[in-house]
């Protein structure tokens, strides 16, 4: 048993699990299996590639620094080929190909000791210093020098100091470092460990580097990791992790877990360029403490996440007939991130969709990276999830609520908000409510689809503008998200302008055109930026594609707009010929009906999908036909309806379904039919039957 030569703790090597990437290790071995993962190495650039960079660690071993895994693009790097690097192992894989990972720390001193990593385990260094470590030593000797009357020491205080200035590069050396290597081991404990813990707000801890602080709040997450017991603790300033070690990988404070309110002790420091508690002991509070803590906590927290008022994009934001339920939307999901709890955005894999979900994904994730230490907390604590489907149903919430379980069994995290973006409206939406109510999961509903009985009161908020006063303006989803999302981040209000003007395919509104247009969005480029759109939102649809959504609608990327726009545009253009060239025409009860097979004239799983062909279809056939005009898309099962008159479908499956009893309609912003295969033919009649009934009597 030895001492860390970070903290002096007991540990088995030369450094304790809590400070092992706090080293820089000089690996000897000659195989890449012989690496620890998470370790930082020296190494040497061995050359450069258009995926990344190739480095040497050691004399045997080679691996690759992805571009993924650079903070910077590969161009712009200042390394020649022979610089030394410093690098991350992230994986060894089982061929020996090693994948590594950026570091920011690009010299030995920037570390807080260095070792040696050999086949027989970890090594203090000797003469295999580098030549930024000597040049540091040397300045180190030179100072003290100066500084204090020459002494001949002895071999004992030659090995000390060598050992302190190894270990103790970086600046001054923490409580735990100033301590004797000679002392005993001391206890851990707060009480008995001989210092004084000053009360401290998270938010403060930034410039407490190095003290010995005493924090109260609330458990918003546990996680073990191979090394120390992480927890996460909030007060009403912020969150902060805490690491608490007991043994490798073994759980530290067993007793404590999600929820609990606590006082705990511990020396702040940075790991990562991210601030970091070392906990020496956490008590679990009860009775008047832990009211006193909560009722401090729910009070800041409750004043803290409402919104003055309501923020929207433009001017004269037609949504502002919704005020209030987006205020109420807005100080739900940024109370969500106040408690740390996951906020997961469900919607559709259309333009609607992604436009509407990655406006709350702007608004979220500065809050969540200003709200929580973690490094990676924004793809932690929000999480953008299309559908395979328009409606939220049982198969959707099914997966939902596995994942959440999972989750908070795992990793303990809380019972994720679910905002359900075009989604969570219709009648398909109510048995997936009861699953969310037995797992007392909480939801949101932004949707511009009109509502099935009774489900609105099954949401903690619900923004639909069926639910207001009639308006001659028709909203989107994104319009109204928008509105949301600008009122949880009012810095990031002017990134949204462009958005609802997007969310029509057609026909779109003209307060969302101006604001558009005057946000330097003109009609050009708003038609290319829905074709791209559109694109990539058919494929990987089941996929959220944060960075290249973030960068089709924020980044102004006018090269990759342009050239997913361009093959948007023409597979739509070479499927709408035949489409149109096969349409088959009936007249019924004053009203002209298109029909299209689409089994035969769509494609199954390629881009375009029916939906959106039929929408382009309709509307090009629209300008040709002076009077009343619905477009049918039949399959082998399913029936997609468009018409230029308003028409009730569910009503029109009502009557149709007497006719034909395997008739059922699926709900959703435009909805479909349903029926069994083996009746199509009687079900297209008896819904064509219906439709002209109901528009021939308008």
């Amino acid at each position: 048993m030895g001492s860390c030569i970070i903290c002096g703790s007991s540990t088995d090597g030369e450094v304790c699990p809590i400070h092992e990437e706090d080293v820089a290790f000089i690996f000897e071995g000659d195989s890449p299996h012989q690496l620890t993962p998470n370790r930082y190495y020296r190494g040497t650039v061995d050359g450069f590639a258009d995926f990344g960079v190739f480095i040497n660690i050691g004399d045997s071993v080679t691996g690759l620094l992805h571009r993924n895994e650079l903070d910077q693009r590969i161009e712009s790097l200042d390394w020649e080929v022979s610089d030394t690097v410093y690098v991350q192992v992230k994986n060894i894989r089982d061929n020996g190909n090693v994948d590594l990972g950026w570091s920011v720390r690009q010299a030995v001193n920037e570390f807080r000791g260095s070792l040696v990593d050999t086949p027989n385990g970890d090594l203090r260094r000797d003469d295999d210093r580098s030549e930024d470590e000597e040049t540091t030593q040397q300045d180190e000797e030179t100072t003290q020098q100066e500084s204090e009357p020459s002494v001949e020491p002895d071999s004992t205080d030659v090995e000390s100091q060598t050992s302190s200035e190894e270990v103790s590069q970086d600046g001054p050396a923490s409580p735990i470092e100033q301590e004797s290597d000679d002392q005993p081991e001391p206890d851990t404990s707060s009480e008995q460990s001989g210092r004084d813990f000053e009360i401290a707000t998270i938010s403060s801890l930034s410039d407490r580097v190095n003290d010995a602080v005493r924090v109260e709040g609330e458990v918003t997450g546990v996680r073990q990791t191979s090394g120390p017991t992480l927890f996460e603790v909030r007060d009403e300033t912020g969150t902060i992790e805490c690491a608490a070690f007991e043994g490798a990988g073994v759980r530290a404070f067993p007793e404590i877990d999600v929820g609990d309110y606590v006082r705990l002790d511990g020396v702040v420091e940075y790991r990562h360029d991210d601030i970091q508690v070392e906990t020496e002991t956490i008590l679990q509070l009860a009775g008047e403490e832990r009211d006193a803590v909560a009722g401090r906590i729910e009070s800041a927290i409750s004043e803290a996440v409402r919104p003055d008022q309501v923020t929207y994009p433009i001017e004269d934001d037609p949504a502002s007939v919704l005020e209030r339920d987006i205020h109420e939307a807005a100080t739900v999901i940024r109370k969500a991130i106040k408690n740390a709890r996951p906020v997961i955005v469900r919607h559709a894999a259309t333009i609607d969709g992604y436009a509407a979900g990655a406006a709350l994904e702007r608004a979220a994730l500065p809050l969540i990276r200003e709200e929580h230490s973690r490094s990676d907390a924004e793809y932690h604590y929000f999480k953008r999830r299309p559908l395979d489907n328009f409606v939220y149903g049982m198969s959707s919430v099914t997966g939902d609520v596995s994942n959440a379980l999972e989750t908070c069994e795992r990793y303990g995290e809380r019972k994720p908000l679910m905002v359900l973006v075009g989604v969570g409206s219709t009648n398909e939406a109510k048995d997936a409510f009861e699953m969310l109510d037995v797992y007392n999961i909480n939801r949101v509903v932004i949707d511009d689809t009109r509502p099935a009985d009774d489900i609105t009161s099954a949401a903690e908020a619900v923004v639909n503008p069926h639910l207001v006063e009639a308006t001659n303006e028709q909203l989107t989803t994104t319009a109204m998200s928008t509105a949301v999302a600008a009122t949880i981040n009012d810095e990031i209000a002017d990134d949204l302008q462009h958005l609802p003007a997007i969310s029509y395919w057609h026909d779109g509104v003209l307060a969302y055109e101006t604001a558009a247009e005057s946000a330097g969005y003109d009609q050009d480029y708003r038609r290319q930026l829905k074709d791209a759109l559109a694109l990539e939102a058919h494929y990987q649809s089941y996929n959220d594609k944060r960075e290249l959504i973030q960068n089709l609608l924020f980044g102004k990327v006018d090269d990759l707009v342009a050239h997913i726009a361009e093959q948007s545009r023409e597979r739509l253009e070479t499927s709408l010929q035949p489409a149109r060239e096969n349409l088959s025409r009936k007249e019924s009860g004053g009203v002209t009906f298109l029909k299209l097979d689409t089994d035969s004239f769509t494609h199954r799983f390629d881009y375009p999908p029916t939906e959106l062909l039929l929408d382009e279809l309709h509307r090009q056939e629209q300008t040709e036909i002076g009077g009343p005009l619905v477009t049918l898309g039949y399959g082998t099962d399913e029936l997609h309806v468009r018409s230029t008159e308003t028409i009730d479908l569910q009503a029109i499956v009502d009557r149709a379904s007497e006719v034909v009893p395997s008739v059922s309609g699926v709900g959703g912003k435009d909805g479909y039919v349903q029926f069994l295969s083996g009746v199509r033919e009687d079900a297209l009649d008896a819904i064509v039957g219906a439709i002209a009934n109901e528009v021939g009597s308008q």
